[in-house]
């Protein structure tokens, strides 16, 4: 018979993959900690006693929550000064160490998700990314199982036509991000120009409280000409450091006091950067350590 004790491992055990399915859904960490908590708090409440499958009912437990979560935040971001961007998953840093992230879920990706409705993204994430059949899909949508796979092909069709191309592995995604690092910090324009692809798009989210560009950047020129007008100030960049950022090769960027300042995500096809978004908000970057 499950004790206390008992289902308090099974939840600490599993935990690190709730906040992965919340995190994927949601795109901020510390919104999905909170989901993850209201449905341990959800399940002490209920006659867990006659649960079988305690894993089955938190997966949907967290993911109903989400799915509300997700629905008050799109309102929220309406609002948002700039382009929003998911606060990035660092790691080997706290919070990265306590989520269980899909490889799927890089930053580009969860941008992508951000233009599918709350009902695709959580049929689409949960059928597509995690497995789960549209019976249990349906259930966390309130759509029958019909209507789930309706929406999920409709989700596909556009996480398709806007997903990143990734054709590079990961060492030649670290060489790349390498390469961007020598020659951001060199100052060398002529070799950031190489790497940059002609269409690259940069992102920027300071969410007001972070010197940032209020819209996407498109065209290697301009992005270099942002890139070096915010590198030339010492007190926002120090020093730039290679780093795994939602699963993939990444950068870190310190300030003259040592203080993280923004955590880059990158995009690469064909040997060259087609995608940079870089979280500045300090709300966004408080919970890295």
């Amino acid at each position: 018979m499950r004790t206390d004790d008992d289902l308090a491992a099974e939840f600490h055990a599993i935990r690190p993959r709730l906040v992965g399915v919340a995190y994927a859904l949601l795109g901020s960490v510390h919104e999905s900690e909170d989901a993850v908590q209201d449905a341990w708090l959800r399940l002490q409440r209920s006659d867990w006693a006659a649960i079988e499958d305690v894993t089955g009912w938190l997966v949907v437990a967290v993911s109903r929550i989400a799915l509300d979560t997700l629905r008050s935040a799109r309102r929220r971001r309406e609002t948002y000064v700039g382009p929003w961007l998911p606060e990035p998953v660092v790691a080997g840093a706290d919070p990265a160490e306590r989520v269980t992230l899909d490889e799927s879920m890089s930053m580009a990706m969860l941008i992508v998700l951000e233009t599918l409705s709350p009902a695709e993204r959580t049929v689409f994430v949960l059928h597509d990314v995690f497995g789960m059949p549209f019976t249990e899909v349906a259930g966390v949508v309130g759509r029958s199982p019909a209507a789930c796979r309706q929406l999920a092909a409709r989700a596909r069709r556009h996480a398709a036509e806007g997903a990143p191309r990734f054709d590079v592995d990961t060492a030649g995604h670290r060489r790349v991000v390498e390469a961007f690092i020598a020659a951001t910090t060199s100052g060398d324009t002529a070799a950031l120009l190489e790497l940059l692809d002609p269409e690259v798009v940069l992102r920027t989210d300071g969410g007001g409280r972070a010197r940032a560009a209020l819209r996407p950047i498109t065209g290697a020129p301009k992005t270099i000409r942002f890139i070096f007008g915010v590198l030339g100030d010492t007190a926002v960049v120090a020093r730039l450091s290679p780093w795994t950022v939602n699963g993939r090769p990444g950068l870190l960027t310190y300030g003259s006091d040592g203080g993280l300042t923004s955590v880059t995500g990158f995009s690469v096809a064909d040997g060259r950067i087609t995608g940079i978004d870089a979280v500045l908000n300090p709300e966004k970057l408080a919970r890295i350590r």
